[in-house]
Order: C-alpha cells, then structure tokens, then sequence
C-alpha cells in the first residue's frame, strides 16, 4: 500500500460500492444518532463554562468532517465528557479567545501525529493510566453538576474540588427542591426508559420529560433562557482571535493534554466499533481527521471534539454501515438548530445536570476501577495516582505523571525476568524450533484448532501486539490455545487483554485453553477469576495436554505423544522452571 493510499479516508472507499441498501440503514442511524446527540452537546457545553450553542456547533462541525475525512467506519464525533474539566479549566483561565488557540495547537498536534503514522503508538498507554484519569474526570462531573441539579443558590462554584465541595457543603441549606426533583426524575427517567424502551435516545426522552413538566407547571427552576438566552439558528462566521505570543506559550501544556485525551479517546472508540463491527480502522487517517475537524471547530465557535463511544454504539446498533451515518448525524442537528432552536430556552439546567450525572456514571467505569485493586500493587499506585491527581490537581500532571510512573516500573519489570519477547503465532516449519522439545512443529495440531504463544513478559505493549496477532486469524477457529510458558510476569494490561479475547471466544464460541501458566500469572488470574472463567478442565501445564484436551473438543483422535523430553532443550527454548515442562 502507498503513503498516498494508506491515508485514504474510509468514506471515499466505502463509496465504491455504496447502494441505496446501505443508505437507507446510514439514513436510519444518522437521524438516531443526531437525535440522541443534541442534549449531551448543549450538556457539555454549559459543564465546560460555555453556551450551549457551542456544544450544538461542535457537533455538527467536528462531527461532519471526523465522519468525512476519518478513518473508521461508523465513528461518532463530538464533545465529549472527557473535555468538560480540561475546557473548563482553560476557560478559566485564558477565556473561550485562549480556548481557541488551544484547539488550534492540539489539532495541529493531531495531525503531526497521525502524518507520522504515531496512532499505534497511543495503544502504549497503560490501562491503570487510561482507568485512573477517566474516573477522576467522572467524579469531577458529578461533582460540577450539583449546583444546577439541587438548584443550589451560589453566585459561583470554587475550581479547585477540595474548595468546591466544601462550597457545595456550605450552601446545601440553599436547595431548590422543586429543582432537585425535577433533576433526579430526570435521572430516573433515564434509567427506565434505556431498561424498559432500550430502542429509544434515553437522555433527549428525559429532557423532553424534564421541560414539558417545568412549562406545564410553571415551576420555579432556571433554565437554558433564563442564564443563556436564545441559542442562535445558524452557524457562527468563521473567526480567528488575536494571537498573543506569550499566551500561546502557557497554552503548550493544556493543547498537549486536549491533543493526547483527543488521540486516545478517539482510537479507543474506534477500536470498540471495530471490536462491534468486525471492521478495521486507520489509527493515522483518524488522527489527522480529529485534528482537522478541531481546528474547523475552534474556527466556528466550537469546543473540542474526539470520538464518542456512546455515540458511536448507538450508531452501530441503529445500523450504520458507512461513514454517511455520521454525515447525516451532523446535518440532523443542524436542522434541529434550525427548525427549534427557540424552544430550547425552556429546557431546564437541572434536566442537563441529570444527563451530565448519567454520563459521569458511564464514564467511570467503575466495575474497571475497581477490578484493577486485584491487580499487582505496582498497577494499583499507578490507577490512584492517577486518580488523584485528576481529581485533586490537574488532568494534565495526571496523565504525565501516570504514563512516568507506568514506565518505570515496566522498566524495573523488564530487568526482573530472564527472557524478553514480542508475541509471535507459532508457525510450523520454523527451523528455529528444532532443538525444542516442547516446539508445536514436532506435534499435530488438528484442524479447528490454533496455536498462539507469548514470549517475554505480557504488559501493555505486548498486550496490543497479541490482540493484533489474533486478529490475523481470517475464521474464529474451535479451540485456541496461548502458551504462556516463557511468561514470567502479567499486569493488569495483560489480564484486560486476557479478559478481553475470552470475550471474544465466548462470542465466536471458540474455546481457550491454556497452556504452562507460572506462578505469578496463574495468582493475577485467579484474584481476577478468570481462571474460574476459562474452566480448570482448560488449564494445563503442558502443551501435549492442551493439545489433548483441543482434541477432545473438535472430536479428533489423540495423537501420539513425542518421545521423552530434553530437558536442556526446554531450557534452550526459554522454558526453564516453567510449568509447562511435562513431569
């Protein structure tokens, strides 16, 4: 493939063979997904400091040029939960004129990485690191959302989150409670409706609900037109700040932290659409399209955008098949700008807060969070590390010092174990392979069954090159076995990854076995429970026994076993001390 042709956007090859087939299920998500799209832009938006209109601007912008320009195929953008504290905080400080030089470096960040193919690079970052900052910008959302959700009585809301919440605590006697039942039903609404109606946008049925009461009754609640006024009903002219040198030498650090939490977000979410999908997407066409679309956002009166996960499934489960989906998400909402921007004055600040609760929830993952504590004590510093220091101090100094911190004890790993390796799909005939007793060219691996090993220590590097080398597979096969004999050590990278492909197995009904576990895998295993996940009748020490056991399962003879072992050759072949030797 050319340099030229490996940045082809996805809309251009999807197009070859495009049928009004397709559109129809792009028109149906497009209009699904725009719908669903509305209240958490205007959300987002008033959570970062700004009008709601900006968060509307965002997402038709951004959004149309991520879905024309990228490289996934049904890749939702917009502003995003991810962006409210890091915005907020550079509003702040330098005003929505700084915000727009902000978006401007990060996106000329975005495109410098993506033209120097760096997008498989962001796949690097530890998931302590990724869990930690996520579910601290969770707790600061909710944390920012209680003022308008109680109706609170505050001429304004500290930044720092210790004074914040000693504010919220001092001015709790202030609460609306007309507000606060109105926000919490929004809240509830919203969970019955996705339990109950999981087909229809969840969050704009609780908005709808939240202001038909509020207009009805005439309730004593302050509302998008009471604080903002009305929202335009076009599109703002494009427009450049003055540019201030020495502003945009403070900005450096911030537009860094908006370029990375834009990188790894939108690949994130394009690698769950693929993992929903099947499909495939270009980490360096998406990065130079999300850098694209934020410079066209900072232009037209925008915020940060990125892809949206949420967004993004609900496009998927709608029926998206091409990029069109999201170019048609985009020009929904600037027809609902068109056509209903005025009745927007009514909506309630509380029934947002609500929406801002719910998607602070989904942010923090908490079942992740929480999961990690099972894993080694290293990965637990670095997942509270980075906790805290969202929370307490800075998104930026989180995300520095985690990825630091994370490196460093990969480091000190490294130097830990004997044997260093890159994941690697055994493949019959390697000559290399010849003094290894335990080698799978002197075994029959029956039809329906595939080989997998692990060599060195499966951390979070390696753990990206092992799902990709599963992904060559062109057929789930019946049974697939991973050799973990030259693993000495797994993190929680590694049991993600691991929880992960059992996912997938269960999903392709495929079943994994394992085979020469140690003694520190097999324990992060058993305190995450997937060994009990996989089944003991799937674990063995051996690869003969795997290979029985693989037998067994497609309904194949067992074969005849090699002669007796060497054990100087299974030494040779990187498996000393391993539980993989036969005895």
């Amino acid at each position: 493939m050319s340099r030229s042709s490996s940045f082809t956007p996805k809309l251009i090859l999807c197009l070859k063979d495009y049928s009004k087939k397709t559109f129809l299920a792009d028109l149906l998500a497009g209009l699904t997904v725009g719908v669903v799209a509305l209240p958490l832009a205007m959300a987002f938006s008033i959570a970062s400091g700004l009008p709601p209109e900006r968060g509307i601007f965002t997402a038709i912008v951004a959004g149309f040029l991520i879905s024309a320009l990228g490289g996934s195929r049904v890749q939702i953008g917009g502003p995003t939960g991810a962006f409210v504290v890091i915005v907020a905080g550079i509003v702040a400080e330098y005003g929505y004129d700084g915000l727009v030089w902000c978006m401007i470096l990060a996106g000329g960040f975005l495109i410098a990485l993506g033209v120097a193919r760096m997008g498989i690079l962001i796949k690097f970052i530890p998931f302590p690191v990724t869990t930690g900052f996520t579910t601290g910008i969770a707790v600061v959302i909710f944390f920012t959302q209680i003022k308008d959700l109680l109706g609170l009585r505050m001429e304004s809301v500290p930044s720092e989150f210790a004074e914040r919440c000693i504010a919220l605590a001092v001015h709790i006697d202030t609460i609306n409670p007309v507000a606060a039942a109105l926000g919490l039903g929004t809240i509830t609404v919203i969970v019955l409706t996705r339990r109950l109606f999981p087909r229809l946008p969840a969050m704009l049925v609780g908005m709808f609900a939240a202001t038909l009461v509020a207009y009805v009754f005439q309730l004593d609640v302050e509302t998008i037109g009471s604080r903002f006024g009305d929202l335009p009903r076009t599109l703002p002219s494009p427009r450049l700040p003055h540019f201030d040198l020495g502003q945009i030498r403070s900005l450096v650090s911030p537009a860094f932290t908006v370029g990375l939490l834009a990188a790894i977000e939108s690949l994130l979410s394009a690698t769950v659409a693929d993992g929903m999908t099947g499909n495939r997407h270009r980490p360096n066409v998406e990065l130079v399209a999300q850098g694209t679309a934020n410079i066209a956002s900072a232009f037209l009166g925008g915020i940060p955008a990125t892809g949206a996960i949420a967004r993004t499934a609900t496009n998927i489960k709608s029926g998206a098949k091409t990029p069109v989906a999201g170019i048609l998400h985009s020009l929904t909402l600037l027809l609902l700008l068109l056509l209903f921007a005025p009745l927007a004055k009514a909506i309630p600040l509380t029934a947002l807060a609500g929406i801002l609760i719910v998607v602070a929830y989904n942010m923090s993952e908490l079942h992740h969070f929480v999961g990690l504590f099972k894993a080694p004590a290293s990965d637990v510093v670095v997942l509270l590390s980075t906790f805290a220091l969202t929370v307490l101090v800075d998104l930026t100094v989180a995300v520095e010092v985690g990825v630091v911190l994370a490196s460093l004890l990969f480091i000190r790993r490294m130097a830990e174990v004997s044997s260093i390796g890159v994941i690697t799909r055994e493949v019959r005939g390697d000559e290399e392979e010849g003094a290894d007793a335990n080698a799978i060219t002197l075994r029959h691996v029956p039809a329906g069954v595939e080989v997998f090993e692990v060599q060195g220590a499966f951390f979070f590097g390696a753990a990206d090159r092992f799902m990709e080398a599963v992904r060559t597979l062109e057929r789930p096969p019946m049974v697939l076995i991973l050799r973990l004999r030259s693993v000495f050590a797994l993190d929680a990278t590694g049991l993600h990854a691991l929880e992960e492909l059992l996912k997938r197995c269960h999903h392709d009904r495929t079943t994994l076995v394992l085979s020469g576990v140690h003694a520190q895998p097999l324990v992060a295993l058993q305190r995450k429970g997937l060994c009990d996940r996989i089944g003991e009748e799937n674990i063995h020490g051996h690869i003969d026994d795997a290979l029985d056991r693989a037998c067994d399962l497609v309904g194949t003879p067992r074969q005849r076993r090699p002669n007796a072992l060497d054990p100087a050759a299974e030494s040779h072949a990187g498996g000393r001390n391993s539980v993989d030797q036969k005895t």
